[in-house]
């Protein structure tokens, strides 16, 4: 079954009805030149952040195996200045209220 065989009908009833139908045919053409373009570039964009991610995801193991105390003392200090930049944010709050 040819999926193309009902919008080659619309669209001939379309120009019959209007004499802008090729003019609207091209625009919906272009619409959907520049959709799939779009799509194409969000696929490709996720892939190449998903390619990145995991390469630094592979570095940062490397990097753990390779210096584990070093790696646990980096943790310990951004933990802990997270905690204190959440405790200040917290306190800035509450002094608005």
């Amino acid at each position: 079954m040819n999926e193309d065989k009902p919008v080659e009908s619309t669209l001939g009833v379309a120009e019959q009805a209007s004499p802008s139908a090729p003019l609207l045919e091209r625009a919906g053409a272009q619409a959907a030149v520049l959709t799939q373009r779009t799509i194409d570039s969000v696929r490709d964009r996720s892939r190449r952040v998903r390619e990145q991610a995991l390469q630094t995801s592979e570095r940062t193991i490397d990097y753990i195996r390779a210096e584990p105390v070093k790696s646990v003392l980096i943790a310990a200090a951004v933990g802990a200045a997270l905690m204190a930049l959440g405790q200040l944010m917290a306190g800035h709050a509450r002094r608005r209220d």
